[in-house]
C-alpha cells in the first residue's frame, strides 16, 4: 500500500501547481474595469476571451474537486 500512496501523493501535488497555474491565468473579475478597455473590445473578442475563460473555470472547478477528494483520501490513514 505504501506505493499506491506515494502514487496518490505525487498525482497530489500535481494537481496542486495546476490549480496554482489555472488560477493565476485567469483575469480578474473587479467592478467597473470592463469600461477601461474601451474600443478594443469587440464583439468576437468578448465571446473568445468568456469561451477561453469559461474553460479555465471548468477545468479550475474540476481540479479543485480532485484536490479536495485526493486530500480527504490521503488523512485517511488507510494505507
Amino acid at each position: 500500500m505504501g506505493a499506491l500512496r506515494i502514487i496518490l501523493t505525487v498525482i497530489f501535488i500535481i494537481i496542486c501547481i495546476a490549480l496554482v497555474v489555472l488560477v493565476l491565468m485567469q483575469e480578474g473579475k473587479a467592478a467597473g474595469l470592463g469600461a477601461v478597455s474601451g474600443a478594443a473590445e469587440t464583439y468576437w473578442g468578448k465571446n473568445k476571451g468568456r469561451s477561453m475563460e469559461s474553460k479555465l473555470v471548468k477545468i479550475t472547478t474540476g481540479l479543485a474537486v480532485g484536490f479536495m477528494l485526493l486530500a480527504i483520501v490521503l488523512n485517511l490513514n488507510v494505507f
